[in-house]
């Protein structure tokens, strides 16, 4: 995190720092058995890959594998991981890292969010995030584009432009109770989906 941006935010980066290392503590044990099981229904618990971070910088991110790392497929443990979103848990250690935040927009491979161009580059000037009024919006993203013929063409000019202006959005009108009230709704509405 850079000296100007811990000076505007102060409040965002101390919140980020003490609720991520609460909840680390806290759920290192249930952390830690979801791993495992990962491990041996996956063989490979972890799924790290390259996202790009604030000011373009690629970080890496932390999941836990709910694919099999040798044919691809999902199993029912894979996708309850990721209809819960557990499998993003590990992602509180980005957070606490200061590579994301509770809330931003989520973090994208590279190609997407550093190729944006104009006013939509202001987004690279925010942390990428755990929940984001986008990402609730697109919570059910992978069967919408299941659906569709030319699902990464259907992405880049609908899902994609739609997720960069909820982004600039957010972007323009950002305040820390903003940011609580959308951990509040994103964590209520994952909750009575999973249930």
């Amino acid at each position: 995190m850079s000296n100007k941006e811990v000076i505007r935010n102060p409040i965002k980066r101390i919140f980020d720092i003490i609720f991520s290392l609460i909840l680390l503590i806290h759920l290192c044990w249930f952390l830690a058995l979801l791993i495992l099981i990962a491990a041996f229904d996956k063989g490979k618990a972890l799924f790290l890959q390259i996202r790009i971070g604030q000011y373009g910088r690629p970080f890496t991110l932390f999941k836990i594998r709910s694919i099999h790392s040798s044919n691809g497929t999902i199993s029912n443990y894979g996708r309850f991981l990721r209809r819960s979103r557990l499998d993003e848990l590990p992602q509180l250690l980005n957070i606490f890292l200061g590579q994301m935040s509770f809330v931003g927009p989520r973090p994208d491979v590279p190609g997407y969010y550093d190729a944006l161009q104009g006013e939509s580059r202001k987004i690279l000037e925010l942390k990428p995030g755990l929940f984001s009024r986008a990402a609730l919006k697109y919570i059910n993203e992978e069967s919408l584009l299941a659906k569709q013929k030319d699902p990464m063409k259907y992405n880049d000019e609908i899902i994609f432009p739609d997720k960069v202006k909820m982004n600039l959005e957010y972007y323009y009108n950002r305040s820390f109770f903003g940011d609580i009230q959308i951990m509040a709704v994103c964590i209520k509405y994952t909750f009575l989906r999973f249930f």
